[in-house]
């Protein structure tokens, strides 16, 4: 039992020292952990120091540097100041000057005004007492003249009159003289360079088309049973056959060229097929209608590629085409156009103006010609104003068209280029053709507007209608009134006659003196 309680108290002193020791190691280490703590303490607080008095010389500097660019700034500053008010000083002495002078021209001028007033005074006083001696002087000589001076003026004034007359009108005949010299030279150069760079092939206006058959029995075929075939064929194109006695032909007839064209081609490719009936008849008109749309598409595209004109709307290059099949007096409508448009241009282009827009309005000054009239109303040229102003086209364009014909008075230089080169396609010989009776009509027209005018013995019309000659009676009519009386005649024409080109009027007159010696 002693022996065990022995044991248990060693057991129990081992324990004891065990723990002393632990505690011991652990008192150890907590004091190297807390020497180490107050010497990382100690470091940090070195650094922070250190970093602190970095930072307060860094600001130190700043400050300085601060300072010093503020004391240059401010230094600067007042030195504008100082110049601003100098210039100021300056400006405020020069104004003080400048109102001193002014203030003595001030007093110069009202002097003067001054002495302006006393003399007009005077000058009233003066003219009144000179119109009372010019009236006592009037009514002196109107006492020894037995006249009043109202008539006195009244036969100044119709002597003067008389005698300016005569003056005025020789006055005007030589400026009118020398300003046509020389506006013809420049005209007929300008035309003649215009002209010289284009020419135009001549056409023949047709109304109708010929198609050649092979045989007389084919004209049975295209007639076919009870006509059913030339029906139908008259219905798809909007043509009319004539199938008479005449051998070998068949003609064609419509006022739309286009559709008269569709149905040659038709006709044509049939005769050649040989199969004709209703169904096949459709199916070629189709074909050739979609051909010549695309014909019509590429003569316009070509036209306006020829002329170099720019972009233009599609719808007014199919319409071009069109123009392709249209004619007027004989003249091809797209010809036509193209040759203005050339001409135009020239002009333009020797006078200094835009050659692309003289071009373009002179290809479209017809364009009118190329709508349906079954589908508007107006004339082509209300239809051609119409069409192009809808696609934008310009205003100088719109003006062109729309004053070629005299409608409406042209605006713009290019518009009088347009008409003048108009009138030189239409005018030029063998351009254009006219029926006998229109012809006639014409001359006679001109005779009888020259005769209407007192002092006309006789009257002319030669050179095709393009000259009158007017024979006056010289005891009526002087040399002088020639010039009034050709003019006037010259009016009337313009007034009331159509007619291509121009017409020249030629007043002669002729005094004859004879003596017999006997």
């Amino acid at each position: 039992m002693s022996n065990m309680a022995i044991i248990s108290l060693s057991g129990i002193a081992g324990l004891v020292i065990g723990i002393i020791a632990m505690v011991i190691y652990s008192k150890a280490g907590l004091n190297k952990n807390q020497q180490n703590a107050e010497r990382i303490l100690k470091d940090a607080e070195n650094e922070a120091q250190s970093r602190i008095k970095q930072a307060v010389l860094d600001g130190k500097t700043q400050a300085h540097d601060l300072r010093v660019e503020a004391e240059k700034e401010i230094k600067e500053r007042k030195q504008e100041n100082t110049d601003f008010e100098n210039k100021l000083i300056r400006r405020e002495d020069s104004l003080n000057f400048r109102d001193e002078a002014l203030t003595q021209k001030e007093r110069q001028v009202n002097d003067k005004m001054q002495k302006v007033t006393d003399k007009l005074s005077s000058l009233d006083q003066k003219e009144k007492t000179l119109q009372e001696q010019i009236d006592r002087q009037i009514d002196v000589l109107e006492g020894v003249a037995k006249m009043s001076s109202q008539d006195a003026k009244k036969e100044l004034f119709a002597k003067v009159e008389k005698k300016m007359q005569h003056e005025t009108i020789a006055y005007i005949k030589d400026k009118e003289d020398e300003a046509k010299e020389t506006a013809n030279r420049k005209a007929q150069e300008i035309i003649a360079l215009a002209i010289e760079r284009m020419s135009q092939t001549e056409t023949q206006e047709r109304t109708v088309s010929v198609v050649s058959i092979p045989s007389e029995e084919m004209k049975g075929r295209i007639i076919g049973r009870e006509g059913r075939n030339i029906r139908a064929f008259e219905k798809m194109t909007g043509v009319e056959l004539n199938i008479d006695d005449t051998p070998d032909v068949i003609t064609i007839t419509c006022f739309n060229p286009v559709r008269r064209e569709i149905a040659r081609l038709a006709l044509e490719h049939l005769i050649r097929d040989g199969r004709i009936q209703p169904g096949r008849i459709e199916d070629v008109v189709k074909k050739y209608q979609k051909e010549v749309d695309q014909e019509i598409l590429k003569a316009g595209e070509e036209a306006v590629y020829k002329l170099g004109i720019g972009r233009i709307d599609r719808e007014i290059v199919k319409q071009l085409g069109v123009l392709k099949y249209r004619y007027s007096y004989g003249q091809n409508a797209l010809q036509h156009s193209m040759e203005v448009a050339y001409l135009a241009g020239s002009m333009a282009a020797e006078l200094g103006l835009n050659q692309h827009i003289a071009k373009r309005a002179g290809l479209l000054h017809d364009i009118g010609k190329a709508l349906n009239v079954e589908e508007h109303d107006g004339s082509h040229v209300e239809l051609g104003y119409k069409f192009c102003k809808k696609h934008g086209e310009k205003d100088i364009v719109l003006n062109a068209i729309q004053s070629h014909h005299g409608d409406v008075e042209p605006k713009y230089l290019t518009s009088h280029l347009v008409i003048a080169a108009d009138t030189i396609s239409a005018a030029r010989p063998g351009a254009r053709k006219e029926s006998a009776q229109a012809y006639i009509e014409r001359l006679e027209n001109l005779e009888k507007i020259a005769k209407e005018h007192e002092g006309v013995k006789a009257a002319y019309a030669i050179q095709a209608g393009r000259e009158i000659r007017v024979m006056v009676n010289p005891e009526e009519v002087d040399d002088l009134t020639c010039i009034k009386l050709a003019r006037d005649i010259k009016d009337q024409i313009e007034e009331e006659l159509t007619y291509p080109g121009q017409i020249k009027v030629n007043i002669i007159r002729e005094v004859r003196a004879q003596e017999i010696a006997k």
